[in-house]
């Protein structure tokens, strides 16, 4: 294990003198300082004035906000005005706040992701974007956020479970910083994560499976029948119903996650958010080695087109992401279930 501190890292990476990595390394530090101020709160538990129950009000895409996640978003928005941003944009807000425009960086941010287990003491996170400033951000704020999201100069969450950790991408490769109470910083424990091809676990809400397209119940029953199925090895079966914990199970262990659209009124581009939630994730997972799709493209080939537009969202071994590509784009090698049993040169690993 190395003992290379968050800061000696982004010291590191900013030596080459580039403006950009400079300024994205002092993000990242205002994010990391952050992010210790929730996760304090956060322990305070049921006794701290910001963990109380929902507010009654709705975010700016119609979810239920919670205290904390109003003070989450309010504590990362006053820490970026610390920072070279010129844009914020956050899930609990409608639209980006403007906030240096002479400077170089714009930050997507999901302030309080899973706040729904707040209650049930699950762990739950922030997930953040850098990405450059494109046009005029007082006249034209959304364009820096409607790039691609292979444009992300850095993505990464911090997770709020046992240990407070970052993960982090600043394009080169996953890496895994804890914090250290004894040190006061972050440390870095786990260098270049790679996640396995080979997945045993997938994560999905199976309490949609009547809501589901045929490819994707074919994909989890195929998965569910086990080593006598046409998989031919067990699989577990996971959900937490908290982004963060399941991209920090899969970094750490490998599987794959699964929220695609569905046929309830609102889900048919699923509930994932493409430029705070999926495109940093991707980023990250793609930099381990992984894979994430809208169930065939990439993920980060899409330009978004709204701050808060959704999209059906698979991520996870970079093998059995594809296979589950396979599930919905080649659709008459799976209608007949006895040819798929039969013959599993199509879908075998």
């Amino acid at each position: 294990m190395t003992t290379a501190t968050l800061d000696a890292f982004l010291g590191s990476y900013a030596e080459s003198g580039e403006t950009l990595r400079g300024a994205v390394s002092l993000v990242v530090r205002q994010l990391s300082l952050t992010a210790v101020k929730i996760r304090n709160t956060i322990n305070q538990g049921a006794l701290g004035k910001a963990f109380a129950s929902s507010q009654g009000g709705k975010n700016a895409d119609g979810d239920a906000q919670k205290d904390l996640d109003i003070f989450a978003d309010d504590m990362f928005l006053e820490a970026m005005r610390q920072a070279p941003v010129a844009l914020y944009g956050s899930e609990e807000l409608a639209h980006p706040a403007l906030l240096d425009p002479g400077a170089p960086l714009a930050l997507a941010i999901d302030p309080l992701d899973g706040s729904s287990n707040i209650d049930t003491n699950v762990s739950i996170g922030t997930i953040f974007s850098i990405l450059p400033v494109v046009g005029q951000p007082d006249s034209e704020p959304g364009a820096s956020f409607f790039q691609k999201g292979d444009r992300q100069l850095a993505a990464g969450f911090f997770i709020y479970g046992p240990q407070l950790a970052l993960v982090l991408t600043l394009g080169s490769g996953t890496h895994v910083f804890v914090f250290s109470a004894r040190l006061g910083t972050f440390v870095q424990a786990y260098a270049s994560v790679a996640v396995p091809d080979r997945a045993h676990e997938f994560a999905i809400n199976a309490a949609n499976y009547r809501h589901w397209d045929e490819a994707v119940q074919l994909y989890v029953d195929d998965c569910l029948k086990g080593s006598e199925g046409p998989r031919e090895r067990d699989f577990n079966m996971r959900w937490i119903a908290s982004l963060v914990a399941e991209t920090y199970r899969i970094l750490m262990r490998s599987g794959v996650f699964l929220y695609p659209g569905d046929k309830r009124k609102g889900y048919g581009d699923g509930r994932i958010r493409l430029i705070y939630e999926a495109n940093p994730i991707a980023f990250i997972i793609e930099q381990a080695g992984g894979a994430a799709t809208d169930t065939v493209g990439r993920i980060l080939d899409l330009t978004p087109k709204t701050m808060h537009q959704r999209v059906p969202f698979i991520f996870g071994s970079a093998r059995e992401v594809a296979r589950i590509g396979r599930y919905h784009s080649e659709p008459s090698n799976i209608g007949e279930r006895a040819p798929l049993f039969s013959n599993r040169g199509l879908f075998r690993v």
